[in-house]
């Protein structure tokens, strides 16, 4: 009498299924990651945003404080720190900064940048 043959594709399935878990996870990483990148981007461009607009207040005349300070102080209530702030124009209303902001330590922190001012005049 022949003995029973073990089934030599016995446990593929658990493999294969291993494999395609493990694969579902990778793929979900990338996109936390990605997803991370994207809020800490948002961020940065929100708090150079808002950090411009107080600046160009300042150097209007309209917020006291000279307009860096201000900006840098806006950028850190929004978590962020200001990397760069120039004053431009003719009349130095123009103030332009640069944000950065920490995401995780994975990635390299995100940036933002943005110009406030008023209006040009029409040529």
């Amino acid at each position: 009498m022949k003995g029973i043959e073990p089934d030599k594709e016995s446990g593929a399935g658990t493999a294969l299924m291993t494999g395609v878990a493990l694969a579902a996870l990778l793929l979900l990483s990338v996109v936390v990651l990605f997803a991370q990148a994207s809020v800490a981007a948002l961020r940065a461009a929100t708090a150079a945003d808002l950090s411009a607009l107080a600046g160009a207040d300042a150097a209007r005349g309209l917020r006291d404080g000279s307009p860096c300070a201000v900006a840098s102080e806006v950028a850190s209530l929004q978590d962020a720190r200001l990397t760069g702030c120039s004053i431009e124009g003719e009349s130095g209303h123009i103030v332009q900064v640069s944000t950065e902001v920490d995401s995780i330590p994975a990635l390299p922190p995100a940036t933002g940048q943005a110009r406030a001012g008023p209006p040009s005049p029409d040529p």
